[in-house]
Parts: structure tokens; C-alpha cells; sequence
């Protein structure tokens, strides 16, 4: 039986992340593909709750509230009960990776998704960092599979585990091939007439030397940065809010795909200052709307983007690179059709739903749980 748990993420539709827009786009791909798709959600109070969307199973697993703790109550009580009534799970992300040990006792066999280094980013602190480093130790030795999401997240943890329990599969996205121009009318945007920055503000992404670099001239432009901002709370958004000029504005988080996809669309180019991760969801979102893009200059952005983006190391180069993307037509028309040609040779859903969906079939496949025959849909 073609059979499937989703665990690790808040629920769908997705309304939160990018993991939750991978499984909301990997569950509806399998479920056209004849498989039976369950996904465990994330829900305050209440009962157990079955329901179906799109014709999946939904399974909403009651918690007390929206923390951190009440997360890893929600992926225990999920993980427990997908153990007694499922044989195939991916889990996504390996934050609470310990369950994997619950797993293999149960005899449930476990793809992991790897996400990025977690104990690595700076935002942690270091008894978070502890707890990122050992549950991606115990998901690397008690995981079934791992998937990595970008050839440097391999090689890390190929250092962990053989290499042939890791899969490379990379994130996908849409193609927007056009979008609603009047849209733009709400934030007082005109297409062409706006640079975009679509991050969480921490200082991993580069939002404050974005933003610094910017605001130090007039640039007859804006740049539009989308993402939560409590300055008030934390110091770095109160910093970076601090040193932005008129021509910066500030859009909040808007998860809206409609709006989102119409302020990419008609983007002059995408600024992307992450300085770790492995294929990160903004990015490829960027070259699925045809941006060119201005990226942090590391192995992570450069392999995404195959070196024919635009990248900086310091302010200076960020500053050179700005002007040139602002005053040069050509260059921009360049590389709107490498952003397109990237994306459509390695980040459409389909062919990353495809090799998902390829991995899992091998599986059942070599315990003689489907026929060979039928199984390679498309």
C-alpha cells in the first residue's frame, strides 16, 4: 500500500514555513499519484481531531499552547501516534529527532529531513545549540534515511553516517509566470520601482547591513522588506528600523500567496543576505518569480544560484553591486532569464515531488510492499 505520514510541522494548508509549503505541495503530488497521504497538525485544546483536506488525512494533535515546549509535546503525542498506525513517516526537520529512537522500536520506517545546521546559527543560544547538535547526531544514527537539501548539507553529514543514507533532493517553488499588477496599489508600489528583502530579521540574514547600505544615499527606489519586527523587545529590529531612510519600507509578515507572489514578480531584484542554511525557500522562490538576485557570497547562495547571480562579501561590494543593479537595464535582463532557466532546470515542485516520491516507492519496493508494476507515475 502507497502509504504516507508527515510529521514535524505545524499542519496544512500551510500558513507558516516553508516546510509547511513542501508538504502541503509534496501530500496533494502523492495524493494525485494514488497514495494515502496522512499529515499530523498542530492544534490548541480540544481532542483529537481527524479531518480531511484535498483528500488527505489530517490529524489535529491537541496542545496546551503555542510555545516552544508545547512543540515537542505536539511532536511526541504525534510521533506516538503515528507509530501505531503508519509504516512509512517523513519527518521534517530533525529538532526532536530523539523520537527517532521510538521509531525504529516501533518498527516505523523513517525518512528525515535534515533542514540546515541548526546548532550552528548564531540566534541560538548555546543550551539551544546543545540540543540542535545531539538530536542531529541521534537523527543521523536512528533515522531510516536522511535527505539533505543541498550538496554542502551532504557533505556535513556525511561526516556523521555513510553516504549512502543521504539523499539530495533541494527545495522547490511556483513558477509565476505573471501576477496582479494592482496589488502593489495597497502599498503604494510600482512594478520595476522596488528592490525586495524577504527574511526573518536576525542577523545570519544580513537585514541590518541590508538596510544600512541602502539607506546611506538616496536611491530614487525602494527597497521593500518583508518579516515580523518587534523593536521594541528585541534590540537588532529596533537597530535596523533605526538606520532605514524614507525609501525603506517596512511591509510586516504577509503569508498571503497572492500579494506575495505579485511583490516578487514585479521586483526590480531580490536582495538575499543569508550567511547559512542549505536550499532556503526565499531564494528559490526569488528565481521562481524570474529576480534576479544580489546574494551573501557563500557556498550555500552560490550553489543555489550556479554563479551567475550577483554576490557580496562586505558593505563595499554589496554598494557596488546595488548601484549596478539599479542602473544597468541589460544586466537585469540577463539575469531575469538565468533566474528562470535555474529554476526551471532544478526547482520546479513537480520534479522535486518526483524524486521524493521515487525515494519512497524504492523503499516499499524492496520490502515487497507494492508491485513493481504501476508505481512510477509521474
Amino acid at each position: 500500500m502507497k502509504r504516507l505520514a508527515i510529521l514535524g510541522i505545524r499542519g496544512i494548508p500551510a500558513s507558516h514555513g516553508g516546510f509547511e509549503t513542501f508538504a502541503e505541495n509534496l501530500s496533494v503530488a502523492l495524493k494525485d499519484n494514488d497514495w494515502q497521504v496522512v499529515v499530523y497538525c498542530q492544534k490548541i485544546g480540544g481532542e483529537i481531531e481527524y479531518t480531511t483536506w484535498k483528500g488527505i488525512e489530517l490529524v489535529k494533535i491537541p496542545v496546551k499552547n503555542d510555545t516552544s515546549l508545547s512543540t515537542i509535546i505536539f511532536d511526541i503525542k504525534s510521533t506516538y501516534h503515528a507509530c501505531k498506525n503508519e509504516k512509512l513517516l517523513l519527518t521534517l526537520g530533525y529538532n526532536t529527532a530523539f523520537l527517532s529512537i521510538y521509531c525504529r522500536i516501533a518498527g516505523a520506517y523513517n525518512f528525515i529531513n535534515m533542514d540546515g545546521i541548526e546548532w550552528k546559527r548564531s540566534k541560538w543560544s548555546l543550551p539551544i545549540k546543545i540540543w540542535f547538535y545531539i538530536n542531529e547526531r541521534i537523527a543521523c544514527v536512528f533515522g531510516n534515511q536522511l535527505i539533505a537539501d543541498h550538496p554542502e548539507i551532504k557533505n556535513h553529514l556525511s561526516t556523521r553516517v555513510n553516504e549512502n543514507k543521504i539523499t539530495m533532493i533541494p527545495y522547490g517553488a511556483n513558477h509565476i509566470k505573471n501576477a496582479d499588477e494592482r496589488l502593489l496599489d495597497k502599498y503604494k508600489l510600482k512594478a520595476g520601482k522596488y528592490i525586495t528583502v524577504i527574511a526573518r530579521p536576525e542577523p545570519e540574514n544580513s537585514i541590518l547591513e541590508i538596510v544600512r547600505v541602502f539607506s546611506a544615499k538616496s536611491r530614487n527606489i525602494k527597497l521593500v522588506v518583508l518579516g515580523k519586527y518587534t523593536p521594541e523587545t528585541i534590540t537588532y529590529h529596533a537597530e535596523i528600523l533605526s538606520c532605514a531612510s524614507d525609501e525603506v519600507v517596512f511591509l510586516g509578515a504577509i503569508y498571503d500567496n497572492n500579494i506575495l507572489e505579485s511583490l516578487r514578480y514585479f521586483s526590480l531584484f531580490y536582495i538575499h543576505g543569508h550567511q547559512v542554511g542549505g536550499t532556503n525557500p526565499s531564494l528559490i522562490e526569488a528565481l521562481g518569480a524570474g529576480n534576479p538576485v544580489l546574494a551573501k557570497d557563500n557556498k550555500f547562495n552560490r550553489w543555489v544560484t550556479d554563479n551567475k547571480m550577483l554576490y557580496f562579501k562586505n558593505d563595499e561590494e554589496l554598494e557596488q553591486n546595488l548601484n549596478k543593479l539599479i542602473s544597468d537595464d541589460e544586466i537585469i535582463n540577463v539575469m531575469k532569464k538565468e533566474s528562470e532557466i535555474m529554476f526551471m532546470n532544478k526547482y520546479q515542485w513537480p520534479n522535486i515531488n518526483k524524486q521524493y516520491e521515487d525515494i519512497f516507492l524504492d523503499y516499499l519496493q524492496s520490502i515487497g510492499s507494492v508491485n513493481n508494476i504501476d508505481t512510477k507515475k509521474t
